[in-house]
């Protein structure tokens, strides 16, 4: 590598830095000063923002937000918690469940806010140590992006794989996601069960408990959903919303049995034999499709507004993810694209011969940036041009989760503070944090059975 090539990854890097320490749509903006000081100082030739996978965001975060707008997001929360009431002494293992099956459904972990604080009130009333189950859920939160059709992580993998000859759709990498997620899960859980001391030999939260104003903070209240009135129309909105996610795995399974239904369009391209060239339909436009048209069906049948839409949690949060993927995306590829034949030259060996070590740079490049789309699309493009096969790297797709390791991100502080018994904490030496155990376990079971299970398919 020149000085120059190294100063320049240098601005990419401090770039990434700067904007996962603003947050929020810092991460975008700030990303374009690195991309302006590339093209306009250094006069590299500016890549491609991810179009593609951007529309995809918009169509999903907006009928996410629609099916949130008409109250269907407050039943989803009701049937969680009401799970959770009914089976307190398993919480540990149901609350990263609910909070898993939560994202996957929806496509975003920011939903999970209403069902934080519960979990925290359920395990305090029945004297379980709060960060044994909030820990764990706070990660299940994440991870369950890479398991969800309609999240970027899952549609930017697909979109990249699709144009670098791996010819995968939503169902087939979800296929392989959710049981690799699960396990990580289910492990991450287990060395949960029984972590820290119980509440009755813990000497700080006996401590919290001997203060009066302290107890009655803990104990005074109860966090519950389970008083709103839930009509109609916000039920119809999720019976609308599942049907939507149904509509596009029905697409995938049909493409995977050889009854591909898509509407085919000439490419403008002819053959060999002149004739001109069809294709289907790609799956991202189907998504957005279907996506758009279910938006509708809320506002038409389910009093969904609008405005109260853009003013919700999913809807900001899915704009910020579009602003914050557009940002590093652009400015990943830019940097990428002018310099691929030296990396290639560089990486070749190592990649040739361990492969699964890209999933060593996805967890790398996830702790400066907080979003798993954003990593897929700025990383992807890289790892094909290296020859990483196709499977190999939706066997690692889960290692696309770090940003867990400085605990800076919403859903992690969120429960920190929601935990009311002082248990889930962000320790003194920062790293030494409740999610840290539960995060890295997760991660690298899923990992792992992910590429085992690749093997065994691809």
């Amino acid at each position: 590598m020149s000085v120059i090539m190294i100063l320049q990854l240098i601005i990419v890097l401090l770039a990434l830095y700067v904007g996962s320490r603003y947050g929020s749509l810092a991460l975008g903006a700030i990303s374009g000063i690195g991309l302006a000081i590339l093209v306009l100082c250094f006069g590299l030739k500016p890549g491609n923002p991810p179009t593609d996978v951007i529309y995809i965001i918009v169509a999903a975060v907006t009928c996410a937000g629609m099916m949130q707008a008409s109250g269907g997001m407050d039943w989803l929360i009701q049937l969680a918690e009401k799970l959770l009431r009914k089976h307190p002494n398993h919480i540990t293992i149901l609350a990263p469940l609910c909070t898993f099956f939560l994202t996957v459904l929806v496509g975003t972990g920011h939903v999970v806010y209403t069902l934080m604080p519960i979990i925290c009130d359920i395990a305090l009333k029945k004297g379980i140590r709060p960060e044994r189950p909030c820990g764990v859920a706070s990660i299940a939160s994440q991870v369950g992006i890479t398991c969800s059709p309609i999240a970027a992580a899952v549609a930017s993998f697909v979109v990249i794989s699709n144009a670098n000859g791996f010819d995968v759709n939503n169902l087939q990498v979800i296929a392989v996601t959710i049981p690799a997620c699960l396990c990580g899960l289910a492990a991450a859980a287990a060395l949960s069960y029984k972590r820290g001391l119980d509440l009755d030999k813990d000497p700080q939260f006996q401590a919290r408990l001997a203060d009066p104003q302290m107890k009655e903070y803990m104990y005074g209240s109860s966090a519950t959903v389970l008083d709103k009135e839930i009509d109609k129309s916000a039920k119809l909105a999720v019976y609308i919303f599942i049907g939507a996610i149904a509509v596009i795995v029905m697409y995938s399974i049909l493409q995977i049995a050889g009854l591909d239904i898509r509407p085919e369009f000439p490419t403008g391209k002819l053959d060999d034999a002149g004739n001109p060239i069809v294709k289907p339909i790609g799956m991202n436009i189907i998504i957005q499709i279907v996506m758009i048209t279910a938006a509708a069906f809320m506002i038409i049948f389910c009093n969904a507004s609008p405005k109260k839409a853009v003013s919700g949690a999913v809807w900001q949060s899915g704009m910020v993810a579009v602003v914050a993927i557009y940002g590093i995306a652009w400015l990943a590829d830019t940097y990428f694209g002018n310099y691929m034949d030296v990396m290639k030259g560089g990486l070749e060996g190592i990649v040739s011969q361990y492969p699964w070590t890209i999933a060593l740079a996805f967890f790398a490049v996830s702790v400066l940036i907080n979003s798993q789309g954003a990593v897929v699309v700025s990383m992807l493009p890289l790892a094909y041009s290296l020859g990483i096969p196709g499977p190999i790297l939706l066997g690692v797709l889960p290692s696309v989760y770090g940003y867990f390791f400085i605990p800076n991100y919403p859903s992690d502080i969120a429960t920190v503070n929601f935990d009311r018994s002082g248990t889930t904490v962000i320790g003194k030496y920062l790293l030494n944090h409740s999610f840290m155990m539960p995060g890295l376990v997760s991660v690298i079971v899923s990992t792992i059975v992910g590429t085992l299970v690749t093997m065994v398919v691809y």
